[in-house]
């Protein structure tokens, strides 16, 4: 009996993962775990310098002290005091921006360039058809129209 059970259990597996959207997915994941290689080398070899030369790459030394006195360990853990750590916040935030910054313009922004222009192109072509069509019927009906005139003409059949 479980014999019987195994074959549709595979069988839906291998139908789950043979679904388009899964697959695309799959492609998407590994394509993003490869893009974010390029997107960070960018944002550590271009951006953060340029950053760094405004003001500096390093941003996790800032914070502000809600409890004084303030001190932390070697390892940068708590000695005393409560600490405020917005160094690190807007060190994670500058990092995203510039991050989500970098791949807009280098990739979605060209992409939807690109997809636009295919999409103009391709209205071109379809509104070349229909014109194409409309004029072919427009004749058409010309000629149905000459042939009625000629057919319903008088003295044409001898009257």
């Amino acid at each position: 009996m479980s014999a019987k059970k195994d074959p549709s259990i595979w069988q839906g597996f291998k139908t789950f993962l043979m679904r388009g959207n899964v697959v695309d997915l799959a492609v998407a994941v590994v394509i993003g775990a490869a893009f974010t290689n390029i997107v960070n080398s960018v944002v550590k070899g271009i951006i953060n310098p340029v950053v760094g030369a405004i003001g500096t790459k390093n941003l996790d030394s800032y914070s502000s002290c809600l409890k004084a006195p303030c001190t932390l360990n070697a390892d940068g853990t708590v000695k005393s005091g409560i600490p405020i750590m917005w160094g690190e916040v807007l060190g994670a935030t500058l990092s995203f921006v510039i991050t989500a910054a970098v791949v807009y313009f280098l990739m979605v922004l060209p992409m939807a360039k690109y997809l636009s222009r295919m999409e103009a192109r391709r209205r071109a072509r379809e509104g070349t058809h229909e014109v194409i069509e409309v004029t072919e019927l427009e004749v058409l009906k010309q000629i149905r129209d000459e042939l009625v005139a000629q057919r319903s003409a008088p003295g044409r059949d001898g009257r």
